[in-house]
């Protein structure tokens, strides 16, 4: 059994828009993209299961050094203990 190729009629252009960009962020072409995008869809495992933080690479990320020292000025005063909060 061969290989079987279908046709998407009348995209939207902000559909077309986003899978080009994707494609253009992974390095992949617009056919490989299409078909990672619906294997993703329909719960397959593209990567054959050794891959399990990319399930999750959207939600995580590093600071910078410079982030990390904003947030920790921003929260400052959260660190403080007052002793009447537990009275």
């Amino acid at each position: 059994m061969g290989m079987k190729s279908i046709t998407v009629h009348n995209l939207d252009d902000s559909l077309e828009a986003m899978i080009a960009e994707r494609a253009r962020k992974d390095g992949l072409s617009l056919n490989k993209t299409v078909k990672l995008l619906l294997r993703k869809a329909l719960g397959l495992d593209p990567t054959g299961g050794t891959e399990k933080k990319g399930d999750f690479s959207e939600l995580c990320g590093v600071w910078s050094k410079g982030e990390k020292a904003e947030f920790d000025r921003n929260t400052k005063d959260l660190r403080k203990v007052e002793r009447r909060d537990w009275q």
